[in-house]
């Protein structure tokens, strides 16, 4: 069996196995390891001598693991494993008799992992000398001078200790957590001073160890310190070697067995500050370690002090300091702020926290921004308890109020980017992230410091700024970007201080002192002309604060003019991102100053018609296989989508009130002219399949909608029509051209898409006119390649047009209903063929179902029954009861209950009978109750014979139950209940006889339920909560439970 495994191994494992072998290897070795003899074979196999190939061994001490985690051996089975592995442990590492080389990393680490599971299960009663057993052998090799495998191997078993019984990342069950304790409180008690003995006598002679041996013996100190006695780490004579270890004086090639073993003794610190305690007690041994001291010969070392700034700099060893730091400051903070502290431990925490400070502003300021990271959450949470304090008292008293200051600088400094730093190149794109992600955390301390200090605050950022702007004033030629880019992003920070309450101006004033600054501030900006940099980081921070603040602007129209040149030129720039980003902040520029710009607005025009040039790019095949065909329409050509906002400023400046009508005509008339006749040029190259000329089309048919939506965003139901009508004439004629290639090419989803787009949008400048023209656009939006989501949207946008229109769409809908209905009730003929056709099915009955309630609650109801329509009434009306019954889709069937509801209240006439308890219709005389008056012709009798009938059949369904148990049954239910008592406030006594002579009897209800039934309905269904809390219960009555 022996050579069978191995056998099996080694094809399993060897990337040169055929397949098919490979494939027989794994089933064989996994059937294998099920069996109760598997481990006896794989302990031989690892243990045997010769040894057997390093893959075979792992793989069969895998399989011993497997066996005692899944409790298959016995205890003689466990005592039985243990010998056998510490026979090989004796003869590999503490001087056996066979010469035998230690085994390599991974099967040490995996033998030690065995060792530990046995460990687990035996060291209870059966194996007490554990690490006593482990040990032996690594002392002898201390004595002899020469440590080697053992030592490591003991430190490595240490580790594997740990991270079995007491690392807290790995999830465990409740009763492995218990035994897991008890394991944990039997090595405190019988072996935890001896193992702390024996790291001291390692680290007695480090110097002659190999460093990944002390470093061994470094992780396993750090990671029991959390949960054994502190003092086994926390000693003089330890703590003075891992000292000796971490300041070592020469520097180290970062990643070297020295430096690792360095970052390792740190750690050692890092872990004796984290380890839990009571505030007064981490106060104590912060002073007992003299924590900062520490921490003050740590940052002296060359390799962080004199190495600062060269290629030597040991970054990680300065990001291991620096968690140091942070988890110091972060349980002084939790000691100052902690009710329970005592008076002492406040004291002493106050002043370690000031002995402190040099320290997290070293590291905060430090130049790698991963070493600056490592130190931000201590400072927030110090910064809170400045906060906490400075609202508590007022003010923030000495000595804390003498940390703002230099904090602050400290912060704004590391705001600045890099002098290495390069902008927006390729290859620094992952660099640039993660400094605009650490901008974000420097910007939130900030502002905790402007919540404690704001005067300080908002002193020191305004001389910043104000030092850097007339700086560049003075000497425009010899500046550094970086430094203009941190004046221009502390502006926006002062900007959301100064801003904060009400804006910049109240009452043409200046609403606050932050503000008038920031007001001088903008001035400065525009005065030291900072716009005329040519660097793409400034001339982007430069908009956005224009844009950000454009409430300057609409009291210093003064300088209007010249920032409108300089966007002009930021719209032309040669580099895309600030390209790309003009043409976006110039669109919200123009939006909220669009009142102050008539005077410039037909020059603006001019001056970017160049721009408004559209030229289509076609995606590559990669791009399109990666998009669904919904996306495409949206992501095809981002350059066009950012080239859109351009339109639609056009459109906002050419409709400014001030520009005489005649102006406007020649502005919109100037910008869509050369459209409407590129359209007409590509379509011949579109009808032929052209991809170029169809996205052409499909661009140009875009821009036009969002011009229109520029130029007004009027929608029907408001006082007036803003756009005059010479203006609209121009619209018009763009949207003939638009309905020319729709109808040319309405069997393009592309082109489809974009008139849906166009169409919304002109709306606001064709007012009613666009009516004359909805049957060319019905007919160009429903062709016969139109998807289930196309008709969905286009039954959604009718009714932003009844809406809005509501009579005087009359005439128009009349005309368009029967063909618009009757592609939709194609479409639900038509079979869903998978999840997302049945998805849009559904969204298609919703769409048509809410057409339907629409038209009835806007006075349009007439066209559902107008002799244009009437041939369509019936299959209306069979398609909602179809909606109704069909109970696996709830929803839907609850929306068509309300549109037969809502039919009835419309058409049924006024009401004749108001139920309630004082009013029982059913023992009442016939002339007690006036006939049915119904607007519709015999309405009142299609209600009895067709709606009624439906209720019940729904309520009688045996699917309604299991609907009703999960909610949706009981507002059907409620649903059923106002129908019907619509249809008893419509029909009165004739509502009642039928039920009682014809459909209650028809259903085989006795008579005494149907009068029990109809009392309830009398006096119950006015209230249709009420009413529906009897249907429930008459429902269960005569269903026998």
């Amino acid at each position: 069996m022996e050579a069978q495994v191995q056998n099996a191994v080694e094809i399993a494992w060897d990337p040169r196995s055929d397949p098919n072998l490979k494939s027989q290897a794994f089933n064989f070795l996994n059937e294998f390891r099920l069996s109760s003899s598997a481990w006896i074979v794989c302990l031989s196999l690892f243990t045997q001598e010769p040894r057997k190939p390093d893959v075979v061994r792992h793989v069969a001490l895998e399989v011993v693991n497997n066996s005692i985690k899944t409790q298959q051996l016995d205890a003689e089975g466990l005592v039985s494993a243990k010998i056998g592995l510490m026979k090989h442990v004796s003869q590999v590492y503490a001087g056996g008799p066979t010469d035998s080389l230690p085994d390599p990393s991974n099967v040490q680490n995996k033998l030690a992992q065995t060792l530990v599971f046995l460990f687990a299960q035996l060291y209870e009663s059966r194996w007490e000398s554990f690490f006593e057993d482990l040990w032996q052998p690594a002392a002898r090799e201390l004595q002899s001078g020469t440590p080697s495998s053992a030592t490591d191997f003991y430190l490595r078993t240490l580790v594997t200790v740990h991270d079995e019984i007491a690392d807290q990342l790995i999830q465990t069950t409740r009763e492995n957590t218990r035994l897991n304790a008890e394991l944990k409180d039997l090595v405190r008690t019988r072996d935890a001073a001896r193992i702390g003995t024996s790291w001291r006598e390692i680290l007695a002679c480090w110097q002659q160890l190999n460093p990944s041996t002390v470093t061994l013996c470094l992780n396993s100190m750090s990671r029991w310190v959390s949960w054994s006695d502190i003092s086994l780490v926390a000693n003089e004579t330890a703590l003075s070697y891992v000292m000796q270890i971490a300041e070592q004086q020469t520097v180290q090639e970062s990643g070297s067995g020295l430096s690792r073993a360095r970052y390792a003794a740190i750690d050692v610190f890092t872990e004796v500050v984290g380890k839990k305690m009571s505030p007064d007690d981490k106060v104590e041994l912060l002073g007992f370690l003299h924590a900062d001291e520490i921490v003050g010969r740590l940052s002296s070392v060359p390799a962080l002090n004199n190495a600062r700034g060269t290629p030597d700099y040991d970054t990680d060893m300065a990001e291991a300091v620096a968690k140091l730091v942070n988890n110091c400051v972060f349980d002084l903070v939790n000691a100052l702020s902690n009710e329970s502290s005592s008076t002492r431990s406040r004291e002493s925490a106050a002043g370690l926290l000031h002995r402190f400070m040099p320290y997290l502003l070293r590291f905060l300021s430090d130049e790698y921004d991963e070493v600056c990271s490592t130190i931000i959450p201590a400072l927030s949470d110090q910064l809170a308890l400045f906060r906490k304090i400075s609202k508590a008292e007022g003010h923030l008293p000495h000595p804390y109020s003498e940390m703002i200051l230099p904090i602050l600088k400290a912060l704004v400094a590391k705001m600045r980017y890099d002098d290495t730093a390069s902008w927006s190149e390729e290859d620094d794109e992952t660099d640039e992230a993660e400094f605009q992600e650490l901008r974000k955390r420097l910007r939130v301390c900030q502002q905790s410091i402007a919540a404690v200090d704001e005067a300080s605050y908002m002193d020191t950022l305004v001389g910043i700024v104000e030092s850097i702007l007339n700086d560049f004033k003075e000497n425009p030629n010899g500046y550094d970007w970086r430094d203009v880019d941190l004046a221009l992003v502390e502006m926006h920070l002062l900007g959301e201080l100064a801003v904060k309450n009400s804006g910049l101006y109240q009452k043409r004033l200046p609403s606050s002192a932050g503000s008038q600054r920031l007001i001088n501030l903008m001035t400065l900006m525009i005065d030291s002309n900072v716009a005329s940099c040519q660097h793409p980081a400034i001339q982007l921070q430069v908009m956005e604060i224009w844009t950000r603040y454009h409430s300057f602007f609409e009291q210093q129209t003064q300088h209007l003019t010249g920032v409108l040149e300089s966007f002009v030129q930021f719209l032309h720039s040669d580099h895309l991102k600030v390209r790309l980003r003009a043409w976006l902040l110039f669109l919200r520029f123009v939006q909220k100053l669009r009142t102050q710009l008539g005077h410039v607005s037909e020059t603006i025009i001019r001056a970017i018609a160049d721009l408004l040039y559209i030229k289509a790019e076609v995606s590559s095949k990669d791009d399109d296989d990666s998009m669904s065909s919904s996306q495409k329409d949206q992501v095809e050509d981002p350059k066009f989508q950012s080239q859109l906002n351009l339109f639609e400023a056009v459109g906002q400046l050419a409709s400014v009130p001030s520009v005489p009508v005649e102006n406007q005509v020649l502005l919109v008339r100037t910008v869509l002219e050369p459209m409407k006749d590129d359209i007409q040029r590509n379509l011949a190259d579109a009808t032929n399949a052209n991809e170029w000329a169809m996205l052409q089309i499909h661009h140009l048919i875009e821009a036009i909608g969002v011009m229109a939506r520029g130029f007004s965003d009027w929608v029907p139901g408001r006082s007036s029509m803003p756009v005059a009508d010479q203006v609209s004439e121009e619209f018009q004629k763009a949207a003939s051209a638009i309905l020319n290639a729709l109808g040319t090419l309405r069997g393009s989803f592309t082109i489809r898409s974009a008139a849906r787009f166009a169409f919304t949008r002109l709306i606001g400048v064709l007012g009613f006119k666009i009516l004359e023209q909805l049957p060319q656009w019905l007919e160009g939006f429903l062709a016969e390649s139109s998807t289930r989501d196309e008709m969905g949207l286009f039954l959604r946008l009718l009714d932003q047009i009844v809406f809005g229109f509501k009579t005087q769409l009359y005439d128009t809908m009349d005309a368009l209903l029967t063909p618009l209905l009757q592609r939709v009730f194609a479409s639900f003929s038509e079979p869903a063929s998978g999840t997302d056709d049945a998805m849009e099915l559904n969204e298609l009955r919703r769409e048509y179902l809410s057409f339907l309630l629409v038209l009835l609650n806007n006075d349009l109801d007439g066209v559902l029954v107008s002799s244009t329509n009437q041939g369509m009434f019936e299959t209306i009306i069979s398609t909602i009861e179809h909606f109704a019954r069909d109970l696996t889709h709830p929803n839907e069937a609850r929306h068509a209950i309300s549109v037969l509801e809502r039919m009835c209240s419309v058409w049924g006439g006024p009401d004749i009978y108001k139920p309630g308890p004082n009013n029982d219709l059913v023992s009442s005389t016939s002339a007690d109750s006036p006939p049915p008056a119904p607007t519709l012709q015999g309405f009142d009798q299609f209600m009895l014979t067709r709606f009624s009938p439906l209720t019940w059949a729904i309520m009688t369904k045996p699917d309604l139950n299991a609907a009703k148990d999960t909610g949706t049954g009981a507002k059907i239910l409620m649903d059923i209940a106002e129908l019907q008592g619509t249809l008893l406030a419509k029909t009165g006594r004739e509502y009642l006889v039928w039920l009682r002579d014809s459909e209650l009897t028809g259903l085989g209800l006795g008579q005494e339920a149907i009068e029990w039934y109809l009392g309830g309905l009398c006096t119950k269904s006015g209230d249709a909560r009420v009413f529906k809390g009897f249907l429930v219960t008459f429902l269960q009555q005569i269903r026998g439970g």
